[in-house]
């Protein structure tokens, strides 16, 4: 792996982690040697990264962790309302059933995950990465798979906001098995209201629980 390579992934880990919190100052000395690399390929990572909306220049202090305000997420919101619902429809339209009947039933047993005698709370979060795969296999349209992935990079950062909540976990997982079901029975429009269903609903609690960010 390249060197700016390297540091773009280490980077973007952990401002998506919130390891890099909103602000925060990523002088090009420093971080060059914590990454072990030199200042050159330190600056393609931060680049690539300005591109992508998780960094900013300020001014004359250098580049920072972009912030997450709540007309980020509305903005966000509104965009995943559009790309998403799309992608579910056509999922129906394309997807193979058996794997979203799968997914469907893994996402049934998933409150097992979120509130258990051992949460695993990453291992529900690998599942829904498994559905986003997922659909993003089934809609044959690479244009719009990779505007969502594009996307799901600050959603990530977005789902910190949760603050892993077991009753909205519970929820959502109900609200993905039904989307998984939609796409398995191949009815696009159900899908589609799936998904909005739930975007509506990750959204108002967002809204609920940090109504001052």
């Amino acid at each position: 792996m390249r060197a700016s390579d390297r540091a773009y992934a280490a980077l973007r880990d952990d401002i998506v982690q919130w390891r890099l919190q909103p602000g925060a100052l990523l002088a090009e000395v420093e971080q060059a040697e914590r990454l072990g690399v030199s200042r050159t390929p330190l600056r393609e990572a931060l680049g690539r990264l300005t591109a992508e909306g998780l960094t900013t220049a300020a001014g004359g202090r250098g580049v920072v962790v972009t912030g997450i305000s709540l007309a980020d997420i509305d903005e966000l919101f509104e965009l995943r309302e559009t790309l998403e619902g799309k992608a579910a429809a056509l999922a129906a339209e394309r997807g193979a059933p058996e794997t979203f009947r799968t997914l469907e039933a893994e996402f049934r047993a998933a409150p097992l995950l979120i509130t258990g005698p051992a949460p695993a709370l990453q291992d529900y979060y690998l599942l829904v990465d498994r559905l986003d795969s997922a659909v993003d296999a089934a809609i044959s349209n690479s244009y719009l798979a990779q505007a969502m992935r594009s996307l799901r990079v600050h959603l990530v950062r977005i789902r910190r906001l949760a603050a892993d909540d077991a009753a909205r976990l519970t929820a959502a997982a109900a609200e993905h098995a039904a989307i998984a079901e939609a796409i398995a029975i191949g009815n696009p429009r159900l899908a589609q209201a799936a998904t909005t269903l739930h975007l509506h609903r990750s959204l108002s609690h967002i809204k609920a629980t940090h109504p001052s960010r």
